[in-house]
């Protein structure tokens, strides 16, 4: 079966989920809205960097987009989260369907805010539609819980993302702090803010696990660069904020039960008391079950250049993988945990490139 499917912004992750829309043998692009007045009136090919033009040009107006009537529209566009909120409210009362990372609250609907999910749910009611908001890639959520399944007893869960930021651009380096003070807090952990990223997946394995946390808790580390080198982005002077290490922790009678934490670095020698990143590679991910027996899971890709980009590229893919479970569903709010998995269907090639 053959999905019609729009897709909302075209930023980072948004080109990157064009590209797998275009590109999945039972996808069918409608539309693109974008919000940049620059990329209206170019071929979606062009956005998403195919090479093969589409025919479907990219539009600043989103009635076009519905009036098509998608089942499904790729939504990841950023800003307020008010204005987020009326614009998915608006694509779900027109009949369409949403895969979206674009309202990171949503990832836990139980936890998020009663009037925001008021107006979804009612939206999703007026159009029959159903709403999906995932976390970054696949390791937060699904893969602790399925390693969960081989224990006779839990301790803990630990979710680690490792990451070189050598080619880090300004906007990475900037939220990170690094070159900064090492005393300044970088904007990723003010206060509250590893919480609203990652607090909603927390409280999501946590019901699946049957924990009742008492709350969260949030902690981060900074390490000086030891002498004075350049990045890309600029030079990081000796002393100045070079690595960044944060937590937040799902606390059950005082302790930490569930835990993310993500380790950036701008070299890979940086900071070698923290977690390295599994199998020589510049980054990765690892999942660890504390109990009886243990579990330890790496994952990485191996030879990318830019250990970010897996990571982003797989929260696209995980999006555009997951439209037809939302298109069959059956209207209202969903997690990953209420809906059929979201697998390489179809996308295996039949002769290697």
């Amino acid at each position: 079966m053959t999905y019609l499917v729009g897709h909302w912004a075209t930023g980072h992750p948004g080109r990157q989920s064009l590209r797998a829309i275009i590109e999945h043998p039972d996808l069918e692009l409608a539309g693109v809205v974008v919000g940049d007045h620059r990329a209206a009136g170019l071929d979606a090919a062009e956005l998403a960097g195919t090479g093969r033009p589409t025919g479907v040009l990219a539009t600043e107006d989103p009635a076009g987009l519905l009036a098509l009537r998608p089942q499904v529209i790729s939504h990841t566009a950023c800003g307020p989260g008010g204005r987020v909120v009326d614009d998915l409210c608006r694509i779900l009362a027109s009949g369409a369907g949403v895969v979206s990372d674009a309202l990171t609250p949503m990832i836990h609907p139980a936890s998020a805010d009663r009037a925001v999910v008021r107006r979804l749910r009612a939206a999703c009611a007026t159009g029959g539609s159903a709403c999906l908001t995932t976390g970054p890639g696949p390791l937060a959520d699904l893969l602790p819980l399925l390693l969960s399944g081989a224990s006779l007893h839990l301790d803990t869960v630990r979710i680690t993302e490792i990451a070189c930021h050598a080619r880090g651009d300004e906007a990475v380096v900037r939220e990170c702090g690094f070159g900064g003070p090492i005393g300044h807090r970088p904007p990723i952990v003010r206060p509250g803010v590893p919480t609203l990223m990652w607090g909603p997946m927390i409280r999501l394995v946590a019901d699946q696990l049957a924990v009742p946390l008492d709350d969260l808790r949030e902690s981060h580390e900074l390490c000086p660069a030891p002498e004075s080198f350049d990045v890309p982005a600029g030079r990081i002077a000796k002393g100045a904020t070079a690595a960044l290490r944060f937590q937040v922790s799902g606390m059950l009678g005082g302790r930490p039960v569930i835990t993310v934490e993500h380790v950036a670095r701008l070299r890979e020698d940086l900071a070698p008391h923290w977690p390295a990143p599994p199998f020589g590679e510049p980054g990765g991910h690892r999942v660890e079950i504390g109990g009886e027996p243990p579990w330890r899971m790496d994952v990485a890709s191996p030879g990318a250049a830019d250990p970010s980009v897996p990571g982003t590229l797989a929260t696209a893919l995980r999006l555009v993988n997951a439209v037809p479970a939302v298109a069959e569903a059956r209207p209202g709010l969903h997690t990953p945990l209420t809906l059929p998995p979201f697998t390489g269907r179809r996308r295996l090639r039949r002769a290697m490139r």
